[in-house]
């Protein structure tokens, strides 16, 4: 009677922990198609007009500029 008690208590923390698991990879996945739609409009951006970028580099100190051009893709 109280193995059952105790596999009946093992089957229900398994379940809870996969619906945490669930859970959490949902919430993944919706941190995942936010960064995807950022990255998106920066690449539309780009393709769009000139984007500059500065970095300092943190042992030197010297600053470096990358430019980014592109061309717009002709749209059908």
């Amino acid at each position: 009677m109280a193995q059952d008690r105790k596999a009946a208590s093992v089957a229900d923390d398994r379940k809870a922990e996969i619906e945490r698991i669930n859970k959490r990879l949902n919430m993944l996945d919706d941190r995942l198609d936010n960064i995807d739609s950022m990255v998106t409009v920066v690449a539309e951006r780009v393709m769009k007009q000139p984007l500059t970028v500065n970095v300092t580099c943190s042992k030197c100190g010297q600053s470096i500029e990358i430019a980014l051009i592109g061309l717009e893709k002709p749209r059908k």
